[in-house]
């Protein structure tokens, strides 16, 4: 579970997103990183018990800067009103497929997969669900991972329009080729971050993924 006071500096870094007033309340984000941090490696803790290929991952590793990249964005706000944390084999810079927790109110959600891959990264997972198309329709007919997550995230951001190159308008899996990104995630109401019971559906959701995820990852692995 996490403190309700870090709930409330997130609220409030939304209401004040410059810099005299984080540099006021910096004690108050430090607290607030602290105790997501402390979250996440009781969630890391436990889920390496199943996923050997994040065992001795630390939690400070995994979470993102607050700081944002102004540098080519209008929006000049210096800071994120949302705190993240990517748990994967290599970092969370890797080109590893792993788990993602984002923790942000009244939007947060938990979940993961393969976000924005490279070129070639892309073409070798869209040409695997293609090759073991069967394989990758049972990972999402898996009974956890459709009670989890119902099925991959579908928005005009992680999926094309038009068909890939290579493949035809009636292949029985170009619904999924046509995926730019390949994630899951379900949400988590404000009232659950802080229960007990925020530490078991983490955990929950991240084992749903994981077959997903190792699917993911045997692309990585062959494309060396």
């Amino acid at each position: 579970m996490l403190e309700p006071q870090t709930l409330r500096f997130l609220q409030q870094l939304e209401q004040n997103n410059h810099k005299p007033w984080f540099d006021a309340h910096r004690k108050d984000y430090e607290a607030a990183r602290i105790d997501f941090q402390n979250f996440i490696q009781l969630a890391i803790d436990d889920l390496q018990r199943t996923d050997a290929s994040i065992a001795g991952t630390q939690a400070r590793d995994c979470l993102f800067r607050i700081n944002r990249d102004v540098r080519f964005s209008k929006d000049k706000s210096p800071y994120k009103t949302a705190m993240g944390a990517s748990i994967k084999r290599g970092g969370k810079k890797s080109p590893f497929a792993g788990y993602y927790f984002h923790l942000e109110p009244g939007k947060c959600f938990v979940g993961g997969g393969l976000w924005m891959p490279e070129a070639a990264q892309l073409k070798a997972t869209r040409q695997e669900i293609d090759y073991c198309w069967e394989e990758f329709q049972g990972l999402l007919a898996a009974d956890d991972f459709k009670k989890m997550f119902g099925d991959l995230y579908r928005s005009p951001e992680t999926e094309l329009i038009t068909t890939p190159k290579g493949y035809e308008k009636d292949h029985p899996a170009i619904s999924y080729l046509k995926f730019k990104s390949f994630i899951a995630e379900t949400p988590v109401k404000d009232e659950e971050l802080t229960t007990a019971g925020l530490h078991k559906k983490t955990v929950a959701a991240f084992k749903a993924l994981h077959p997903l995820l190792c699917f993911l990852n045997r692309v990585v692995d062959d494309l060396g």
